[in-house]
This record gives structure tokens, C-alpha cells and sequence, in this order.
């Protein structure tokens, strides 16, 4: 008797990261996704909130040689397209709004809950270590959950 394989899912043609105010999680889950995923994947990233640029961000991912250039944080309403085959939420209050905001589509939403960085109290070198914990799993789950099981080999530095 033949088994069937299985093929390996396909990796999504556009995604969206979502967390609280668009200012550290998924603007660092956008970046490394950019980096990582095959070209001509869109990836885009959001926030349920208005929220400022954190400059830590910018050292954290400047040490991996990323940037996110001039982006800064935007809402759910302000993106300029709203049909994503992928959802990835950050924080639970952007869980509930992708589920919410889904509520009729049929898309998939997936939460891969994060530290908050800015929890973090101490010295700069404390903070940014909580930064750099961030956009390392981040960088893990990216690399496990949209490369590896999609038959993707991630490339190594």
C-alpha cells in the first residue's frame, strides 16, 4: 500500500504582524521577516494604537545590520492594504483585534505572545537586552514557524 507524502505548506504571500502601538514587536518582526522570507513576500506591520518610534529598537536591529530606514509606527486603519493571507499578533490586545477584525474573511491569525520590552527597568544595557531578547525570538519563531516547516532552509550568516 502507498503513503501519501505530504506536501509542505506554502509559505504565506503576504503577512501582518500586529502588536500594541506598532512602535517595537512588529516593526522587528516585520524587518527580520523582510530579511528572512523569500523576496516578493509582502509583509507589513501594524498597530492597534498610535504609537512613537522607540530608538532602541534601532540599536538592536542595527546590530544585525537591519534597519527599519524612515517607517514609522502605523494603526490598523492607516494600512494601505487589508487582505492578508497571515495574520501574527504580538500582544493580546492585538490577538482580540486581529480576531475582531477578521471576524468574517477567511484568514488565518496565529499569536506568538512576546515580552513587552519596555517592562524592562534598570540600566540602558539591561533595556537593550530586553530588546535584543525580543528580536531574537522573534527571529526563532520566524525562522521555526514560516521557514522550517514550510520546507524553506533558512540561510545561515
Amino acid at each position: 500500500m502507498a503513503v501519501a507524502l505530504e506536501e509542505p505548506a506554502k509559505i504565506p504571500k503576504s503577512i501582518l504582524f500586529i502588536c500594541g502601538m506598532n512602535a517595537i514587536r512588529s516593526p522587528m518582526a516585520e524587518a527580520l521577516a523582510r530579511s528572512m522570507l523569500p523576496p516578493g513576500t509582502y509583509i507589513a506591520s501594524a498597530g492597534v494604537r498610535p504609537g512613537e518610534r522607540d530608538p532602541f529598537v534601532d540599536v538592536v536591529m542595527e546590530e544585525i545590520d537591519l534597519s527599519l530606514g524612515k517607517r514609522l509606527p502605523q494603526t490598523l486603519d492607516e494600512l494601505e492594504d487589508d487582505f492578508f493571507d497571515l495574520i501574527i499578533t504580538l500582544a493580546p490586545e492585538a490577538h482580540h483585534a486581529a480576531l475582531e477584525l477578521t471576524r468574517s474573511n477567511a484568514v488565518e491569525v496565529v499569536y506568538w505572545p512576546t515580552l513587552d520590552p519596555t517592562v524592562v527597568a534598570g540600566t540602558r544595557e539591561q533595556i537593550l537586552s530586553a530588546y535584543r531578547e525580543v528580536r531574537n525570538h522573534l527571529a526563532v519563531l520566524i525562522e521555526q514557524r514560516l521557514l522550517r516547516k514550510n520546507g524553506v532552509k533558512a540561510e545561515t550568516a
